[in-house]
């Protein structure tokens, strides 16, 4: 559980953002917070196990994409999800939300299972499976009005793993550190390719903190080719570049 001085730090912090977490919230974040030090001691799910850390750049920089979602999204699939981030948290900050948490590995599916289990809530679905796979199947393939990703792959990569989940006019949301400007200008070739536009780089610090972040921010503008994405392991291999 987490103490009143990293719940104080989340209920400041979260205000940048345009959330007011409410009692409920926060007790589901606690819960959250107490699993995944649980399950961390069983399966490596993060590096950061301190209840700052978690607070800070855990939750908070999973709300961080929050007031950038437009008002018209109702799906959202996260990609490469690993311990739920930013998929739990966006789903606790907004209810209306119908969440896929896509990760590769299946023990780290069973943990998502057991946080939405234990924190009640519904319309999220933890899914065991890789993007390139999952990314030609017609039950998956732009099918959602908003793909996010956080820190799973360089951007050149990340576009071809994510795009093609993503319905034409949705969006694709990259939450990256201070090297995303780098990564932009090498993605010209995978956006043009893969049907994507770039709509804004939004950079900012973590509250509390003085951790540089970058959301990179992708409009879906036509139907990604039915070639891409590309068999498992050719992304990241050669990167469409």
């Amino acid at each position: 559980m987490l103490s009143e001085k990293s719940l104080d730090l989340l209920k400041e912090g979260s205000k940048d953002f345009g959330l007011a977490l409410s009692p409920e919230q926060l007790e589901k974040l606690s819960t959250y917070a107490k699993l995944l030090v649980e399950w961390n001691e069983k399966i490596n799910l993060t590096a950061i196990t301190d209840e700052e850390g978690i607070a800070i750049k855990h939750f908070l920089d999973s709300f961080s994409l929050y007031p950038l979602i437009p008002k018209n999204v109702i799906s959202v699939i996260d990609v490469g999800t690993g311990a739920g981030f930013p998929g739990i948290p966006l789903k606790i900050a907004g209810e209306k939300l119908k969440v896929t948490l896509l990760d590769s590995l299946e023990k780290r599916v069973k943990f998502l299972n057991e946080v939405c289990t234990q924190l009640g809530l519904k319309d999220i679905h933890p899914v065991h499976g890789r993007a390139e796979d999952f990314g030609v199947d017609k039950k998956h393939r732009e099918q959602y009005d908003l793909a996010v990703a956080r820190a799973v792959a360089s951007l050149p990569v990340l576009l071809e793993y994510c795009l093609p989940f993503v319905k034409v006019g949705g969006y694709f949301m990259a939450m990256k550190g201070p090297d995303a400007k780098e990564e932009l200008i090498q993605s010209g070739k995978a956006l043009d390719v893969l049907g994507g536009e770039l709509v804004e780089a939004k950079t900012f610090s973590l509250p509390h903190t003085d951790y540089e972040r970058c959301i990179v921010i992708i409009k879906k503008c036509r139907h990604t080719p039915a070639n891409y994405p590309r068999k498992s392991g050719k992304p990241s291999k050669q990167p469409i570049i």
